[in-house]
């Protein structure tokens, strides 16, 4: 990370309509600072109005002015910078707001943005062309928008909510967020920069993936950031809610957010139609509305199970997930696949609904069962094997600090793992192409434990020896070398995973993989391995080399 210099100016961001540039008036008038407003320098620069420039130059010559008057803005001392509404998309003039200005997000709800928008229109002297409001339903558009921006505006140090508020005192809000940043930046904002993992983007949502270590109580600042509001609902189960219950129930409140709890049974047994139900049960009895919040604190389980909740109560409510589980911060928590279990498969019943944001305290690891955080290696382990070859050597030469839970080096780890899911996602939301890789392994693991009636392996044990299963197969396609199985093998037992059990039946276990979500055309669609890094799907796998190599990974 640059060097941040002091806080020369302040900037503000935000959605169209948010009052960026009346507010930056004020705010200069306030301090006394230089106005700068980089739709009217982009204007002075070109001799053209901005609707004039994308109609003949586009939307590329746009963003080349912005980011030029943005580049000279931020060379100014003590100057007020009301910015354009997507200038924070840009990854250059993010770095360069956040190194040189206290960056303050203006906030509203959609519903205010569309009204402001049309008062604006219908009621200005001087009205502007309003793209937003084209169309037949432009409420709709500024949500999908707005949606769409939500993660870069979280990055601000300072977030104003302005539906409720007159000019005076969204200028007030902004004066007092620069008084608080420049007191306390240095340590806070190099912080709030290391937590940013990475940000999941797919075509139907963006969100950020914040992972650091002791971040619990950033929560509700983080969902205010990330423009949410309401009643916030946690899910979580009787073994974690009672550790982290009310110290998750303080950070909301504090940042305004009325709580409700409801607490389940641990387990892959909660996970059904059943337990469904009386959540629901729960939700109608406390009113919930559509811009109230499910909050999913814990593991896999959790975070399944509620945004299988949030999916599908009013046909679909904001959530989040704070998972508690390294298998659910590294791989469950992110990419928005919900769902619940059947008696005949797992995960039969769900959907692809994604969250609004994910924060991973790393910390809540060190409270977690032996067994559960051995199991949660299995899929950092695979992120490495099938995308990251750099990235598994890292774990095998951090292996001992890595079990230890040594602070830095694991909440690394953890981010790397995570923005390698989020990358997958990004590109193949709904598992129509690349997003199959990410279940190298879990095509035997979940059959052994729908074979095992879910009752004795967690989930990434299960993985782990269908991992090696798949690396056999590999091998026996004449794809994988016997040296990189042996290789994934020694790093899953270094880590304390299994690599093949005993006591399922054969037959169970195959009953189960013919129910497995990746078949397609009554044929199992294998991921398999190339090389270290290098995943392969395959449809074509012999049914015999399967039964020899199930045989070896699940013996009598």
């Amino acid at each position: 990370m640059r060097h941040r210099k002091a806080n020369n100016n302040i900037a503000l961001i935000g959605f169209s309509a948010t009052g960026k540039s009346v507010v930056a008036i004020k705010v200069a008038e306030h301090l006394n600072w230089t106005l700068i407003d980089t739709d009217d320098e982009i204007v002075k620069l070109s001799g053209k109005t901005i609707p004039e420039i994308f109609k003949q130059d586009g939307e590329d010559k746009f963003r080349q002015l912005e980011r030029k008057v943005l580049r000279q803005a931020c060379q100014k001392e003590r100057a007020v910078v009301a910015t354009g509404g997507g200038v924070i998309i840009d990854p250059k003039n993010q770095s360069l707001l956040l190194e040189t200005s206290v960056v303050v997000c203006l906030e509203a709800k959609p519903e205010t943005i569309y009204q402001r928008l049309l008062h604006d229109t219908l009621y200005s002297a001087n009205p502007v062309v309003r793209p937003l409001l084209a169309g037949d339903n432009p409420l709709e558009r500024i949500k999908q928008l707005k949606a769409h921006r939500q993660p870069y505006y979280a990055v601000a140090d300072w977030t104003v909510h302005t539906d409720n508020l007159t000019l005076e005192e969204v200028s007030q809000e902004v004066i007092k967020g620069w008084q608080y940043i420049s007191k306390h930046h240095s340590s806070s904002k190099q912080s709030t920069e290391a937590d940013l993992a990475c940000i999941v983007e797919t075509a139907t949502a963006s969100y950020p993936v914040f992972v650091g270590w002791g971040i619990l109580a950033k929560l509700g600042e983080k969902m205010k950031q990330a423009g949410l509001s309401g009643t916030a609902n946690i899910i979580s189960d009787e073994i974690v809610f009672p550790i982290y219950g009310a110290r998750v129930k303080k950070a909301l409140e504090k940042d305004g957010f009325a709580v409700n709890c409801c607490v389940i049974p641990p387990g892959e047994a909660s996970k059904n139609i059943a337990q469904a139900v009386k959540i629901y049960d729960f939700l109608i009895e406390r009113r919930v509305e559509r811009n109230d919040v499910i909050v999913a604190l814990g593991g896999g389980m959790v975070g399944d199970l509620s945004g299988f909740i949030a999916a599908t109560f009013l046909r679909g409510l904001p959530w989040l997930q704070v998972p508690t589980s390294l298998i659910a911060m590294t791989d469950a928590s992110i990419g928005g696949k919900v769902a619940i279990d059947h008696p005949r498969g797992k995960n039969l019943i769900g959907a692809f609904y994604q969250p609004c944001l994910v924060l991973a305290d790393v910390q809540t690891l060190t409270t977690l069962p032996q067994r559960e955080l051995t199991s949660g290696w299995a899929e950092v382990i695979k992120h490495g094997l099938i995308l990251d070859a750099d990235f598994l050597q890292l774990l095998e030469d951090k292996a001992k600090d890595l079990i230890k839970l040594k602070p830095g080096i694991t909440s690394k780890v953890i981010a790397r793992s995570a923005a390698l899911k989020a990358q997958v996602v990004s590109e193949d939301e709904r598992e129509t192409g690349k997003r199959i890789i990410l279940n190298y392994g879990h095509t035997i693991a979940h059959g052994l434990e729908a074979a095992s009636k879910y009752d004795r392996f967690l989930h990434g044990e299960a993985v782990a020896i269908g991992m090696m299963g798949a690396a056999k197969l590999s091998h026996r396609l004449k794809l994988l070398s016997q040296d990189a199985v042996e290789r994934q093998k020694a790093l899953l037992q270094k880590f304390g995973l299994p690599t093949d059990c005993s006591g399922v039946l054969l037959a169970d276990v195959l009953a189960a993989m013919e129910l497995d979500k990746k078949v397609r055309g009554k044929a199992i669609q294998w991921v398999l391995l190339e090389d270290i890094g290098k995943a392969v799907i395959r449809s074509d796998v012999p049914e015999k080399e399967v039964l020899r190599v199930l045989q070896e990974v699940v013996k009598p």
